[in-house]
């Protein structure tokens, strides 16, 4: 009966405490024990007993950690006629055997006659009973119906979001489910969702294997989500007392966080089944990229797919992992259970969901709202989700207020970009106070919100923009009539124009307009794009001016936006800043900021520094790549060979006499807390830690990169310097003429509009020049700072305002008119700040 193979036996207890040392026996020895529970025995033998055994998935599986605490199980699963194979990380090693397998005499746990299947029992094949395999268990219909009848509706984890929810059915015990999204849509949020919900909710213990975000970037999307707080204001380590207590509140709950490096599926499905009552695993995320850091990346997915799936059904809990990407062919090849891609809609507002089956393929669809800026979704078209508290039954708020917070979605959830930061703050404040039914909240937001109406920023020309501008304006006619909770009557019409009462010269772009794109007349004062193209041309490089249409929606080109300038939105936090109305001489009604400066600052005024010609400055040494971007993924360090754009995390800037080096940047990363940025922050960064400011250059995740040149834009820059110098002089109509096209010229480099035709097409040129720009003012100021001088804002790429003696401005910038150098002019301590033409 098998017992010359024998070399020892003992009981279950026994085993268990000696497992690793007789695997290591089996496995170099060839020694076999045997191993008795009650009447039931099993063998634990060397593989040669079973080959069959070395195949992947032949049969099932186990780490020996999984084994020694389910011993007794695994013994009586191989006592019925299921070998149990024993495997080191995922290398099997030693297999559990029903004892008569080994000396050819089925045991009565595995015979069964040829005729008959009983149910719920096993078969071997009539054709080969001899066979190296275990008898397959069957089940009958009747076993499955009485299965499903017993279980009643599925009672797994869910979203936390209805729509999805509803669609879905919550996601399945024993089943692997994928969210599948490009990156920048927001496929990790999903993730957060359900362990939010999981956890925090319904309180049940979810395993969050993090292989990308750490346990800190978890901690903050969470605060975000549960507290509507600015997600880009929390990477900064800056929380409010509410969210602080949010935080400490948080510190119970069920969620168990894997950061740690070299995180592989078999390492997930080895810690799994010690942690007690598992609910829910969330695995973030599987990058398609290869990265050699990341051991769930590049093609050792479809292998980890396949253990996640294993997990799944072993351990009977729902495994739900995300994929940062959307190809058909690679998500084919993970083969889940079940699918969520998600995808754009005609409203950039909301993004859809299809939830496929595999072999059914596509049975549902759902859609969300991104609020990337609170780290979350929503349900597409209901109000954001509460944060403490029921909903109230009414709604807060009066049909004005209601309709600024749902015109200003599209710029508030992330899905749009183009508003300054502080107005994107207030209306997403508006959004999260009407969700949550807070009055006193509201009220202490109407002054804010007022002044946001009354000094609307500049908006493209489509509809989404005109609904938000009709919104601004119907808030500001109601707070005009009374209080905005009384106008409720006023209603916005979604396609009324807007006609703003307030125009920042200062701050205002040249709009393009049909006709631009053509070169100047014979005789222009100055033939700026003329000269922009006649620079490009003149490279030995062959730049490539114009990228195809058909080429413009992959690849790198819409990982670029206008966010990308770096420009600096700051002021001091020890200053407060008021808008505050005025009426030019022209009777036009603009409104313009105070500073109201602390009395500790001691006595001086306020010095007003305002640089010239801050972009064609930039265009003597921007580093550019003339020709297409290449995908060039994760680099170790920057290569000063290069240019283009690179995706990186934001570093710690702890200075709070200095605003952040990459300025508003940071106010949009990507669920990972990372952000694109253009070559000229790149070395901006590098010179800081060469320097000592920063204690270490973030790391580079991704790129897109070319050669470089940094002398492709100089001859224009040369060509608009001396001109300026000429013109200057004579003022008047000549010299607004040059300013003009100076500036049609270079924002025809990439024009906002697609129906704008343009010589040129080249984001990542204009937004690598608006970069350099902003990133000389930020270099200015700080060398002024370091030589003690106050500064009291930052902004734009070419104003500053420092605090100083009377008529002493910082001797570290130039008074003049060329480019480079600036204007100061000086104001006391409360007056009106003057912008533009004031």
């Amino acid at each position: 009966m098998g017992q010359q193979h024998e070399e020892a036996a003992m009981n279950a207890t026994e085993a268990r405490t000696e497992l690793f040392a007789l695997v290591k026996r089996a496995e170099l020895e060839g020694c076999t024990t045997l191993i008795h529970k009650h009447r039931e025995r099993a063998l634990l033998a060397p593989l040669d007993r079973l080959p069959a055994a070395r195949k992947a998935d032949a049969f099932p599986s186990h780490a020996l950690s999984a084994a020694q605490r389910d011993l007794g199980e695994l013994i009586t699963l191989a006592a019925q006629g299921q070998p149990q194979v024993l495997r080191r990380s995922r290398t099997p090693v030693a297999v559990l055997l029903p004892v008569d397998t080994t000396s050819g005499a089925p045991s009565s746990a595995t015979t069964a006659h040829t005729g008959a299947v009983p149910a719920g029992g096993a078969v071997n094949s009539p054709h080969n009973p001899d066979r190296d395999s275990a008898p397959r268990r069957l089940a009958t219909l009747g076993d499955a119906i009485s299965a499903v009848l017993a279980s009643g509706p599925t009672g797994g984890p869910t979203f936390g979001l209805p729509g999805l929810d509803a669609a879905t059915g919550g996601l399945q015990p024993g089943r692997l489910t994928l969210v599948a999204a490009a990156p920048n849509v927001g496929g990790s949020l999903l993730g957060l969702a359900a362990a939010r919900q999981t956890a925090l909710v319904d309180n049940h213990r979810v395993l969050y294997a993090a292989s990308g975000p750490n346990q800190a970037d978890i901690m903050r999307r969470i605060i975000s989500a549960e507290t509507g707080g600015d997600y880009p204001r929390l990477k900064q380590g800056c929380l409010t007392t509410h969210e602080q207590q949010v935080a400490q509140e948080l510190v119970q709950a069920p969620l168990l966080i894997d950061d740690g490096s070299e995180l592989t599926a078999e390492a997930i499905a080895e810690t799994a089944p010690y942690v007690q009552d598992l609910a829910l695993v969330v695995v973030d995320r599987l990058q398609a990229a290869h990265n050699a850091r990341l051991p769930l990346s590049g093609d050792r997915l479809p292998d980890a797919s396949q253990v996640l799936a294993g997990l799944a059904r072993t351990l009977h809990v729902p495994v739900l992992a995300i994929v940062d990407s959307a190809d058909p062919t690679l998500l084919g090849l993970l083969d889940a259970d079940v699918m969520l891609t998600l995808g754009p809609t005609e409203d950039p507002a909301k993004v859809r969901v299809t939830i496929s089956e595999r072999d059914f393929g596509a049975i549902g669809s759902a859609y969300l709202s991104p609020d990337l800026l609170h780290a979350r979704f929503l349900d597409a078209g209901a109000p954001a989700e509460r944060t403490g508290g029921e909903r109230p039954e009414r709604s807060l708020g009066s049909a004005v207020e209601r309709e600024l917070a749902d015109a200003a979605l599209p710029y508030t959830s992330g899905a749009r970009q183009g508003l300054p930061a502080s107005v994107t703050h207030v209306l997403a404040a508006l959004r999260t106070v009407l969700a949550n039914g807070n009055q006193e909240a509201l009220a202490e937001l109407g002054p804010s919100l007022a002044e946001t109406a009354a000094a609307p920023p500049q908006l493209p020309d489509d509809a989404e923009s005109r609904r938000l501008a009709a919104a601004l304006n119907a808030y500001t006619t109601a707070v005009s009539a009374g209080a905005p909770g009384q106008a409720a009557a006023v209603q916005p019409s979604a396609g009324s124009g807007h006609v703003p009462d307030d125009e920042d010269d200062a701050e205002a772009e040249v709009e393009l307009q049909p006709g631009d794109e053509e070169d100047e007349p014979e005789g222009a004062p100055f033939p700026a794009l003329k000269l922009l193209k006649d620079a490009v041309g003149r490279s030995k490089m062959h730049p490539i001016r114009v990228i195809r249409i058909e080429e413009r929606e992959s690849g790198p080109w819409p990982l670029i936006s206008e966010h990308m300038d770096g420009e600096p939105r700051w002021v001091h936090p020890d200053v407060t800043s008021t808008r505050v109305p005025f009426i030019r001489e022209n009777g036009k009604r603009v409104r313009r900021d105070q500073l109201d400066v602390p009395a500790f600052f001691g006595e001086g005024v306020l010095c007003l520094i305002d640089r010239n010609g801050s972009y064609p400055s930039a265009c003597s040494a921007v580093p550019l790549a003339p020709n297409k971007l290449l995908h060039t993924g994760s680099l170790e360090a920057f290569d000063k060979a290069s240019a283009g754009i690179y995706l990186i995390d934001i570093p710690e800037w702890n200075r709070t006499d200095m605003p952040h080096p990459l300025g508003r940047i940071i106010e949009r990363p990507d669920e990972q807390g990372r952000v694109w940025v253009t070559t000229p922050h790149i070395k901006q960064l590098v010179k800081l830690v060469r320097e000592g400011h920063l204690a270490a250059m973030p790391a580079i995740h991704d790129s897109w990169t070319g050669k470089a040149n940094e002398s492709l834009l100089k001859p224009f820059y040369e060509a608009a310097r001396k001109a300026r110098i000429e013109l200057v002089q004579a003022d008047g109509d000549p010299y607004k003429a040059y300013k003009t096209r100076l500036s049609i010229a270079l924002r025809l480099l990439w024009p906002k509009r697609k129906e704008q035709r343009s010589p040129f097409w080249r984001p990542d040129w204009r937004m690598s020049m608006v970069a350099e720009a902003s990133v000389r003012h930020w270099t200015v100021a700080f060398k002024a700072v370091q030589e003690g001088h106050q500064l009291i804002a930052l902004r734009n790429v070419d104003a500053a305002v420092f605090w100083t003696p009377p008529g002493t401005p910082p001797d570290t910038y130039r008074i003049g008119t060329g480019f480079g150098e600036v204007k100061a002019k000086f104001i006391k301590p409360g007056e009106m700040i003057p912008e533009g033409d004031d």
